[in-house]
């Protein structure tokens, strides 16, 4: 549920809030002008706190808001995060509590109140809001679709309005004024998790979902404008004296969702340091502005620490940053890294990547683009980390096999088309529409089901040019046309796919050509009938190597990309030169000794006919590695020789044969598939060995196999 892409400008940002708070505890300005002050602490640094609980729903609550999943544990361990740092927080500020008289005379409903709303500390309400207002949302989630979420919460925004910066509009209404006052017996403000905090953590789940969000230009208008509209709103209620409280006002709403717009589309790299030292800042620093007035008073310099409130402010900022830069340093506090090498793993060369994308672009004629097959986790590679790979490399358009492949794209934040070019079940065509997916028509009879959804889904239309799988036969016209009729279907593509295109004999030759005649004989009719086609694509991998002609707007390329074909003869045939993308590495676990008779393995397979030294890898066919290569019919390299397998390949790990391979010791590691000194094991070795296609070997890889972008 958690979002792996790198948004390093909300770390940034919520740095910045972190001072914005400061701002509102020590009015830097008012020294100089009143005015300028609240303008500064009243009005623009009212976006730091909404904007921190907008990032909490962001990573936390889409998936129960829109997915309804029932798995707790993501939000189980916010709340644990959460109250750690309040309890934490509360002991930090124990002391002064205690020295200032806070507790004395307080009753159980005194002390409830304080922990549940208003915090032991002026600035510690927010963790109990935070904990609380996840709460609500999810426990709304359970009941209400999204939609009704969205307007409890801005319901019970508006009920904390009025008790906030409205409150002189209600002041004068009886009923109206005795039902706050009742409600500030029970909390101190309505800036809280109930009325406060649901909105802003389902408008941060919002966006974390959808994947319709606005341009940096719009982003940036609208902040601008809103930020203006809110400026209006302050300085007004405040000259009406409306103002209870003044962390409330309407224009804060669209201020907020243009300016989380406009944070994300800050291009930096995440920063976790800045992640924790921003919490640590907001937790610590009022406990700075005791020390430095204190300071200033036990030196004389009040005038210059306290009455210069500019100075002031830099002086608590200064300690806090400091002193959260210690904290966020001590182990307790690190989160530590997970170590992808411990097993076995996968590495993808970057650099092989842009090679392959650069020489397959070569190939391409005008007005064509890449629609890379990122379908069974991208050949196995890893469908998000080449997905994003290429969305950085300029390429916006994907095809995937299913419609869940393609909402985990969407997920992580891949931009661009993307085709779903197998078949969706009309229960998951929400799905379509929620993650922005296009959607292949199969036929006739796909289409009006697709029709009756009754809601506009984009699509691409397939024609079946005779490979006799999917698609609408290309000689039905007919059919074709009334495909073209359906009224809720956005036609945004057409396409067929060549399925000889990677065999040399006359015969092949001419069935492709005879394909691509038949796609054409259909795109014509199509036009005399007055139907456009705005994007048209005939070949995947094969089709480009050899047809390249026939590429139109899009090339689907798969295995290729990957830097290999689906034989060793075709690989070296295709006429470019392509860089094998994939490595797979496992540790050896343990060396021991065999001797001369004895047997190791499942069925005891393998019998050492001499004294021999055997190495268990940590790999196995659970991990995707074809049983067939068990016995010696495979190998893996360490040190840059050849390890025959001994026995048979067992689910998690594997035996293999080290007598000739000095010094090899536990921790060592084994290459699978890759290089290692002079040695190299390709998929397409593998392929062989086991009597099938790279294809089928690459995508075969286990979900376990951690995969690392080098």
């Amino acid at each position: 549920m958690t979002k792996d892409k790198q948004y390093g400008g909300l770390d940034t940002f919520k740095l910045i809030a972190a001072l914005l708070v400061i701002c509102i505890h020590t009015s830097p300005l008012i020294t100089f002008s009143v005015n300028a002050d609240f303008f500064l602490t009243r009005i623009v640094a009212r976006i730091a706190v909404p904007f921190f609980l907008m990032v909490s729903g962001f990573f936390v609550l889409p998936g129960y808001l829109f997915e309804r999943s029932r798995d707790t544990h993501p939000l189980i361990q916010f709340f644990k995060k959460a109250a750690f740092l309040y309890a934490v927080a509360i002991i930090i500020y124990l002391p002064v509590n205690l020295y200032a008289g806070l507790f004395k005379g307080l009753d159980v409903a005194d002390v409830i109140r304080m922990a549940l709303f208003d915090g032991t500390f002026y600035h510690l309400w927010y963790l109990p809001a935070v904990i609380l207002g996840a709460l609500i949302v999810f426990l709304l989630s359970r009941r209400l679709p999204f939609h009704a979420v969205m307007v409890v919460s801005l319901f019970l925004y508006g009920i904390g309005l009025m008790g906030d910066s409205y409150f002189g509009a209600i002041s004068g209404v009886p009923v109206l004024s005795t039902a706050y006052d009742a409600m500030f017996h029970v909390f101190s403000y309505t800036r809280n998790g109930l009325f406060y905090a649901p909105v802003f953590l389902t408008m941060g789940a919002w966006l974390g979902h959808s994947t319709r969000t606005c341009s940096m230009k719009m982003s940036a208008v609208g902040f601008a404008f809103s930020m203006m509209l809110m400026t209006v709103e302050g300085f007004a209620l405040h000259h009406l004296g409306w103002q209870r409280h003044d962390s409330m006002y309407l224009a804060l709403l669209p201020c907020m969702y243009f300016l989380y717009q406009l944070v994300m589309k800050w291009d930096r790299k995440p920063g976790p340091f800045l992640r924790s030292i921003s919490t640590w800042i907001y937790l610590i620093h009022p406990l700075f502005i005791v020390v430095v007035r204190g300071a200033a008073k036990v030196t004389g310099l009040e005038d210059m620490l306290v009455q210069n409130s500019l100075i002031h402010y830099l002086a608590v900022s200064v300690l806090s940053v400091l002193f959260a830069v210690l904290i966020a340093k001590l182990p307790i506090f690190r989160k530590k890294k997970v170590f992808q090498k411990g097993r076995a793993w996968i590495e993808l060369d970057r650099a092989a990547l842009h090679h392959n994308v650069d020489a397959l672009r070569a190939l391409l004629p005008n007005g064509c683009e890449l629609m890379p097959a990122i379908k069974t986790n991208a050949y196995g590679h890893g469908a998000v980390l080449i997905s994003r790979e290429l969305n950085c490399m300029g390429v916006n358009a994907f095809c995937v096999a299913t419609v869940q492949e393609g909402a985990e794209l969407r997920k992580n934040s891949v931009n661009g088309t993307i085709l779903v070019l197998g078949y969706t079940h009309p229960r998951d065509f929400s799905l379509l529409r929620r993650y922005n997916l296009t959607q292949t028509v199969l036929d006739l009879s796909y289409a009006k089901v697709l029709d009756r959804y009754g809601k506009k889904i984009s699509v691409h239309v397939k024609i079946d040019t005779g490979m006799s799988r999917l698609g609408e036969r290309s000689e039905k016209i007919e059919e074709i046309i009334r495909i073209f009729q359906c009224k809720n279907l956005k036609i945004e593509g057409v396409f067929t796919h060549l399925c000889v295109a990677d065999e040399t004999s006359h015969e092949s030759i001419k069935f492709t050509h005879t394909q691509a005649k038949a796609f054409y004989d259909v795109i014509a009719e199509l036009h005399q009938h007055g139907f456009t086609c705005p994007k048209k694509h005939i070949v995947s991998s094969d089709g480009l190597l050899y047809y390249p002609e026939l590429a139109e707007n899009y090339a689907r390329v798969g295995i290729a990309l990957y830097g290999i074909l689906s034989t060793r003869a075709d690989t070296e045939r295709c006429g470019i030169s392509l860089e094998p993308v994939l490595s797979i590495k496992a540790r050896i676990a343990l060396v021991k000794d065999l001797f001369a008779g004895e047997a190791a393995g499942y069925g005891l397979q393998f019998v050492a006919s001499q004294d021999n030294r055997i190495a268990v890898v940590a790999m196995g066919y659970g991990d995707g590695i074809p049983r067939s290569l068990s016995c010696g019919v495979g190998s893996v390299l360490i040190q840059g020789i050849k390890a025959p397998i001994a026995g048979r390949i067992c689910m998690d790990q594997m035996l293999v044969d080290i007598s000739n391979i000095p010094n090899v010791k536990s921790g060592d590691v084994a290459v699978i598939i890759g290089q290692s000194g002079n040695e190299r094991i390709t998929a397409c070795d593998l392929a062989e060995q086991d009597g099938t296609i790279s294809n089928e070997i690459l995508s075969r890889l286990g979900e376990r196999l951690e995969r690392l972008l080098i």
